[in-house]
Formats: C-alpha cells, structure tokens, sequence
C-alpha cells in the first residue's frame, strides 16, 4: 500500500509538472507572438525577472531587432548593472547601456510621491530619441498585471511616450512571469524584486548621489555579513537607516553579535541612528507614507 501512495504521489506530481509545461509554453508562444507583431523595439530592461522574460521573448520573435537598453545613473546599483549585462549575454540580445541625467531634474531630487515618473520620463525620452539609431521602432516595458494594482508613477511616463507593455497585453502576472522565467531558465527566475536605489530614501528627504550610495553600501554590507539576500536599507529624515529584513531573520539582526558591527558600519557610512524595522521586509513600505486616495479625495 506504501508503495502504490508513493507510486501515485510521483506520478501526480510528474503530471502536474508536465501540465504546468503545457500552460507555461502556450504563454510564452502568445508573449512571442505578440511581440512579433511589434516588428521591432527597445526592452526597458534592468535585469530583473519581468524585463528579463520581456527580451527573452523579444530576442525569440524578432532575433537581431529587438535590443535592451539598461538606464545607467546613481540609483542603479553596481551589482544590478553586472547582473544586467549577465543576464542580456545569455538571454543573447542586443544590450545598450544609456547614461541618464534624472539626478540633474529638481522634480525628481525632490522625492515627492512621483518620483518615478520623472525617473521614466527621463528614460523613455532618451530612448525614444535614439529609436532611429537602434534600429528599432518602439519601447517595451516589464510591467505585468499585478503592477496595474500598484503605486507606479512611472506608468504614465509610459502613456506619454506610447511605451507597450506585453505582459500587460498578454494578461500575464508576476506569478506566470517567474513560471516563464524558469520555463526558459532564465537564471534571474528566482531574483528577488530590486527596485532602483532611490526608492530606498523616505519621500519629501531630497535624493541626492551621496544617500543612495550610502544605501546601496550598507545593503552589500549588510548581505555580506549576514547572507541575506532579500532586505532593505530604508533611508530617513534625519539620516536615520531603517532595516528590514524578513520575521524570521528579526534575530539575526538583534543579535549583539550582529548589531553591534551593522551599527558601526551604517554609522561610518553616514546613517546618524540605525534601526531594526519590527514589521520585517514589505516591498514598497515608504509607499505607506503617501496619502490614500480614493474617488479623487485625500484621506489622511
């Protein structure tokens, strides 16, 4: 009896492994042939797992004209640049990297709730002026689904410059973007989301070179010491560095053994105070700071 339970758990599980096969490969075939339809374009693409599966499906539908184009500026971490340039190379598309000025706006130092925007702006502007000199004829993003539920400014960047978003197109959410990433074996598939470094720094605390760098020091730090790799160094008024890491790992960091050289780091560094976030990791937290907005009114 033991072996036969043993014997059908295998094969379910073979089953719906191959089943899930079947729904991975029947949409990535739809992303391709969406994509093929562009004729050509630009992958707005940092390296991450969205964008990577992005310029794999480009590099499948149109070969040699499709292109991904990495904005390089402060806010971009050096180890996600590498990654970037990892990931391109074996994807085997086109990569451009394309210096970017958003630090030089005031609308965007400034940290207001859209940011992002002016970050985007920047990007989709430069990329569309060089669309001629790529070869190609238009830009694509990585946003999928789940995004459309989210607090992203830099959608309506989008809009302006008439950026596509397949993943949108093709109704495909974050979850189907890993499936595919793994159906490919993209070797980002698992990456945990990194947004850029500037998203890091509290809004209405301007963003300047010198507090992103900060931050982007004091996260490697703090993955070196500790072997994390999913955390956060939020930055504060008042040059106050707010950690999270997640529940489980709470101990870890409020170990004396720990805290003790993470404070004298962060505060090497530049941070004044260093604290331990006792909620652990949430994606997008400093997004709580922003006002609620329902039916056209702010509620506080």
């Amino acid at each position: 009896m033991r072996r036969l339970k043993v014997g059908l758990t295998i094969l379910i599980f073979f089953l719906d492994d191959r089943t899930q096969r079947r729904m991975s490969d029947s949409t990535a075939n739809c992303l391709v042939d969406l994509l093929r339809s562009y004729e050509s374009c630009a992958v707005a693409f940092s390296g991450g797992v969205d964008s990577a599966v992005v310029a794999k499906a480009a590099v499948e539908a149109l070969g040699s004209r499709a292109v991904a184009v990495t904005a390089v500026s402060p806010s971009l971490a050096s180890s996600e640049l590498q990654i970037a340039r990892a990931e391109a190379a074996l994807i085997g598309i086109r990569h451009v990297e394309i210096r970017t000025d958003e630090f030089q706006r005031p609308e965007y130092r400034a940290n207001a709730g859209n940011r992002c925007f002016f970050c985007k702006d920047t990007l989709y502007s430069l990329t569309q002026s060089k669309l001629e000199e790529l070869g190609v004829s238009c830009i694509v993003n990585g946003a999928n689904t789940d995004d459309l539920g989210d607090h992203r400014p830099g959608m309506q960047a989008a809009k302006d410059y008439h950026v596509r978003s397949p993943l949108i197109e093709a109704g495909i959410n974050k979850s189907q973007v890993r499936e595919l990433a793994r159906f490919w074996n993209l070797s980002v598939s698992e990456k945990p989301a990194s947004p850029c470094l500037s998203s890091r720094i509290a809004y209405g605390v301007e963003v300047t070179e010198e507090r992103v760098r900060r931050v982007e020091l004091a996260e490697a730090f703090l993955k070196q010491l500790t072997g994390l790799q999913e955390l956060r160094v939020r930055h504060e008024a008042d040059e106050v560095a707010r950690v999270e890491v997640s529940l489980r790992d709470l101990g870890q960091l409020a170990d004396a053994a720990t805290c003790v050289p993470v404070v004298e780091e962060l505060k090497r560094l530049g941070f004044r105070r260093v604290t331990l976030d006792l909620e652990g990791f949430r994606s997008g937290s400093l997004n709580d700071a922003l006002p609620i907005v329902t039916l056209g009114v702010n509620v506080h």
